[in-house]
């Protein structure tokens, strides 16, 4: 019974995924809009231009390869892969064991390498343009990324994302100095990937600042709705993860009804304060020159580091 209804929490989190990736993107939107004083767009727009792309015919390049048709399938699955290993409702759940922490970057990786192959496959210089940015922020931000996950690893000695969780929500309340590092660098390493400002803005098709649009331009159709879908699956994605490491408590260890009763309704609440502070820090920054982005992240790598040493000097023994 047990095993039933954890494969079923499973799906569950799929469709949540599926669903309330484009809800939190285009309530980032909303709020961002608010704090801005502008006409805020409809909350569910996300999902009217996801259904009018994949309504509308796919148009390639003629010297466009198989892997730049490839490329949006690859993309989506790893996304949707990464938003169903990370715990949300459950720690005991079918895909949690299936990868741990260096994966789960392994991943996002992946998901990079095909991004920017695509970009560069068509030969315009635009995508050119931006899958060497692309390249740029994520040989940067994968080690910041995989410093924090060190730093939750050592408290928790596994680098299993559910341990992790388990450790960090169920045992006795301790207060790790080490995580606050980790949490900064988390959030500067979250902004760069999912192309937010101050690194990149979502919104701008300007030559000069854009990274992401810049690889996806000569997408449409369906090829593109898949794209969209997949960076907000990624958003999502980085806010669970952020949410699982940093703020574990409500996600349960077991598989039954009445913890999904709790769950669901912390991760929504969770996700929407998440969506607001991004909208919050959105708003107070300033989209910074591509060549200050190695600084920013630089610094993130730094903080991460001094997570994992600080936890080594004060805290082991704990």
């Amino acid at each position: 019974m047990d095993a039933i209804m954890s494969t079923l929490l499973q799906i569950l989190a799929l469709i949540l995924a599926l669903v309330l990736a484009p809800l939190l993107t285009g309530w980032v939107n909303q709020c961002r809009a608010w704090l801005q004083n502008r006409s805020a767009p409809p909350l569910l727009l996300p999902y009217y231009q996801l259904s009018k792309l994949f309504a509308k015919e796919v148009v390639l390049a003629h010297n466009a390869s198989s892997m730049f048709r490839t490329a949006p399938y690859v993309i989506f699955a790893a996304m949707v892969l990464t938003a169903t290993i990370v715990p949300t409702l459950s720690t005991d759940l079918p895909f949690g064991p299936a990868a741990d922490a260096i994966a789960l970057v392994g991943i996002f990786a992946l998901a990079r390498i095909f991004t920017a192959l695509a970009g560069m496959d068509v030969g315009t210089s635009f995508g050119s343009l931006g899958s060497r940015r692309e390249m740029l922020v994520g040989f940067l931000a994968e080690p910041a990324l995989l410093m924090v996950f060190f730093t939750t690893s050592l408290i928790s000695q596994s680098t299993s994302l559910s341990t992790i969780v388990e450790t960090l929500a169920h045992r006795e309340f301790v207060i790790y100095p080490s995580m606050a590092f980790a949490g900064v660098a988390f959030t500067m390493v979250s902004l760069a990937e999912n192309a937010r400002v101050p690194v990149d803005n979502p919104t701008t098709h300007l030559e000069l600042t854009m990274i992401h649009e810049a690889m996806i331009l000569e997408y449409s159709g369906r090829h593109l709705a898949l794209i969209e879908w997949a960076a907000a699956l990624k958003m999502y994605a980085y806010s669970c993860l952020g949410l699982a490491l940093f703020l574990p408590w409500g996600i349960p260890q077991g598989a039954q009804l009445v913890n999904l009763l709790v769950a669901l309704p912390v991760l929504l609440v969770k996700l929407a304060v998440g969506g607001f502070l991004l909208a919050v820090i959105e708003t107070l920054s300033a989209k910074m020159r591509i060549f200050r982005a190695p600084e920013f992240l630089g610094t993130a790598f730094m903080l991460a580091v001094l997570g994992m040493l600080v936890h080594l000097l004060l805290e082991t023994g704990k």
